[in-house]
Order: structure tokens, then C-alpha cells, then sequence
């Protein structure tokens, strides 16, 4: 019985910005990632980079193609059929030629990611298809804050100490600084965001 010769193809990685839209100045991440990733492991790489608490739902958007987990919509946002399940659908069977596509993180207050694929790079060993964080800027809003418009408003009330509700957005808000990212955190969120790696067909 002969042994199998390995794949003289390289897997790739995938180096992504995402870019929480409508924030300013932008909150953002970059990550580098293998390209067989499903898109249920981007959904926690993306929650783990960005700093949310993964306690809304979510979809992806790859052009026309709608991606997402089969679970009950309770709000009509979307129609499950038309969905293709996150957890069996991998970034190289749909991204192609697609240099962006967007993340949808909560139905309610409307978090859209835009992800750019800036560069494909051969991965030299198996360690390099871990996925890490490489770079980020700014802090994560706070869950359940309103949105990006919230977000803002929220900014400018603990920014203006005369504000009638600066106390208690302090309050509720906590120690949170808009301009700090902590990178050592994320960037080890996100090497334990996928703990097992479906093993290479």
C-alpha cells in the first residue's frame, strides 16, 4: 500500500479588514484567516476580534447570497429558506471573486460589518492556518446600545459632563474608552474562537 503523496497546492489564507460601518472615526480589525474556514468559525472570529457578546442574531451577505445559522427568526427579518447554512458553507466555495462582503450582527440595532479580502497568502506551515488577529483600532460599542446612531449619541452624552444623563450613561457605560483596543485580549479571543479545525479532506 503506497503512501499518499501530499497536496503540492498550498492552502491559502485570507487577510480581512472589517469595518463596523457607520461609526466615526471607524472601529475596525484586521484578521488572517485559511480560506476552508466555514462561515459559522468567521461568525466567532468576527465576534472575538470585534469585542461583542454574541447574544444577537447574525447573517452574512455574499453578494446575492444570504448565509447564516438555521435558527428561528422571531423578529421576520429574514426567511430561513433562503438561507444557506453557515456551518456547511466555507469562504472558498462562495467569496470567488468577491473582494467584499457584509456581516450582519443584530437584527435590532443594525451592526453591519463590511469584510474586505485584501490579500490571499500561501500558508507556509499548519501552524500559520490558526486564526489570528493581526491589527485592530478603536473599542467595540457597547450590546444593546441602539445602533451606530446610539452609539454616537452615547459618546457625546459622557463627553459632555453638563449632559442631564451623563451620570447614568457613565454609570451603565462603565469604564469604557472609545479610542482604546485592547489587541493582547482580542487577539487571544480570537486564537481560542475556533478550538478544533475540521480536519483537511
Amino acid at each position: 500500500m503506497t503512501k499518499a503523496e501530499p497536496s503540492s497546492t498550498p492552502a491559502t489564507l485570507l487577510q480581512l479588514k472589517i469595518t463596523l460601518l457607520d461609526t466615526q472615526p471607524p472601529v475596525w480589525r484586521r484578521v488572517l484567516v485559511p480560506e476552508d474556514l466555514s462561515f459559522e468559525q468567521l461568525h466567532r472570529i468576527i465576534q472575538a476580534a470585534m469585542g461583542w457578546e454574541d447574544c444577537h442574531l447574525h447573517e452574512f451577505l455574499v453578494g446575492e447570497e444570504r448565509i447564516g445559522p438555521r435558527t428561528p427568526d422571531p423578529f421576520g427579518f429574514g426567511d430561513e429558506a433562503e438561507t444557506r447554512p453557515e456551518a456547511s458553507v466555507r469562504l472558498r466555495d462562495v467569496l470567488g471573486g468577491h473582494k467584499k462582503f457584509r456581516y450582519w450582527y443584530d437584527f435590532g440595532d443594525d451592526w453591519w460589518h463590511e469584510i474586505a479580502v485584501e490579500k490571499r497568502l500561501p500558508a507556509a506551515t499548519e501552524d500559520d492556518l490558526s486564526p489570528r488577529l493581526v491589527t485592530g483600532k478603536r473599542a467595540c460599542p457597547p450590546e444593546d446600545c441602539g445602533g451606530p446612531w446610539g452609539y454616537a449619541e452615547l459618546l457625546a452624552t459622557l463627553a459632555d459632563p453638563k449632559h442631564p444623563q451623563h451620570e447614568e450613561m457613565l454609570e451603565w457605560a462603565g469604564d469604557l474608552d472609545p479610542e482604546v483596543f485592547d489587541a493582547d485580549a482580542a487577539a487571544k479571543a480570537v486564537a481560542g474562537a475556533v478550538r478544533k479545525r475540521r480536519a483537511k479532506r
